[in-house]
């Protein structure tokens, strides 16, 4: 089996979240589920992501597809697997490799996040590989083709035994928002004992970025479209958030800790007594104080990489682990607390996390079980 990339590949480091990863990820997965990938190594993928003007999108998509199609008819694949946003997708692009007889697949873990309503340019995949289990409703309705499978991760055979160390911290690996700021300050309101330990990116940061100056005319055309695309409940949300000014408590601060390069993330993910998942997050579209959650790439990562992992309930957790067996959840922050304290003063029941849930993770929650089940 053939499998061409486009999976956020790139040689630049460009200003936008982390993406370098899936391509870690998703090409030994592959190699492990026996399977081979090729890629066009003019294409910078990621580089549809950076912010730019109409005219440089345009100019991007026009060299990325027309060198894919040369690419594609010169080496033929099995199957186009990819992860794009719709503004980086050419429907007619996509069609002519249909026609070339090669299935095309594309993978999308932001449904939640960014969606209401599917974008029509989801529509020209074969199959679509959905990991969040609130996104199906959106593919039903569309009556779209869809596989709910997990994220993908992959993780090196020394990492797939449990740690034989384990340090005394509850720890917390994740860049600051506002909704991850909030569920900490209360959950040290409520415990001033609670010793948590943070990591991430934006955490240490103090400075608010200066607002961009905008006329009058252009921040009413502004709002105008704001409200037409998102409706007016989430714009009295965005109002209320923008003007919210939450500042860290000394508690949190003391929290907080340096970012970790890639080895000491692995290492702290393996070795700490207990790993935090979060699975709110900001959106206007939902109250402050009311978010909505879905579960992310973290858990499957913490728990494959054989931590004693509690996160944060969400629908579909239920579908990937057997809850308190393989992983454990909380609702609350008093839940969080409590749970805490259960693992930290039961080292058996912690081992039995750790090895339930990396067993499950690693059985059926791999590249090559996702693979399998969706070009198998």
């Amino acid at each position: 089996m053939k499998i061409f990339l486009s999976f956020l590949q790139s040689k630049v480091q460009h200003p936008i979240p982390a993406y370098s990863f899936w391509e870690f990820y998703i090409k030994n997965g592959i190699e492990e589920a026996g399977y081979e990938w090729i890629e066009c190594d003019e294409v910078d993928w990621a580089k549809g992501l950076v912010p730019q003007t109409k005219e440089e999108l345009a100019d991007w998509k026009s060299y990325s597809w027309e060198k894919t199609l040369r690419y594609l008819k010169n080496n033929t694949p099995d199957v186009f697997l990819s992860y794009l946003y719709p503004n980086q997708i050419d429907i007619d692009a996509i069609n002519s490799i249909k026609k070339l007889g090669i299935q095309t697949i594309n993978f999308f873990c932001d449904h939640v996040r960014l969606f209401t309503k599917l974008p029509k340019e989801f529509e020209v995949f074969d199959k679509n590989w959905v990991p969040e289990y609130k996104a199906i409703p959106l593919y039903q309705k569309a009556k779209l083709p869809y596989f709910n499978l997990p994220m993908p991760m992959w993780v090196d055979p020394k990492y797939r035994a449990i740690s034989e160390y384990e340090h005394d911290e509850i720890t917390f690996i994740g860049s600051k928002d506002i909704q991850r700021q909030l569920f900490f300050e209360d959950v040290l309101t409520k415990d001033n004992n609670f010793d948590i330990k943070i990591y991430g990116n934006g955490w240490q940061s103090t400075k608010s970025p200066s607002p961009k100056q905008t006329s009058i005319i252009k921040k009413i055309g502004n709002q105008f479209s704001y409200l037409n695309k998102h409706g007016i409940g989430s714009y009295f949300n965005k109002i209320k958030q923008n003007n919210f000014n939450a500042l860290l408590s000394l508690q949190l601060t003391n929290a907080l800790q340096s970012t970790l390069d890639f080895n000491d993330y692995i290492k702290k993910t393996r070795e700490s007594k207990i790993v935090l998942g979060i699975n709110r997050y900001p959106s206007f579209n939902f109250p402050l104080h009311k978010p909505n959650t879905y579960s992310r790439l973290r858990d499957i990562e913490a728990p494959m990489l054989g931590a004693c992992y509690l996160t944060e309930w969400t629908a579909g957790l239920d579908h990937l682990y057997d809850i308190n067996h393989e992983i454990l959840t909380f609702k609350t922050s008093d839940e969080l607390i409590e749970n805490c304290k259960r693992l930290s003063n039961d080292k058996q029941l912690r081992i039995r996390i750790k090895t339930a849930g990396q067993q499950k993770a690693l059985n059926e929650h791999s590249i090559p079980s996702i693979l399998n089940k969706l070009i198998g």
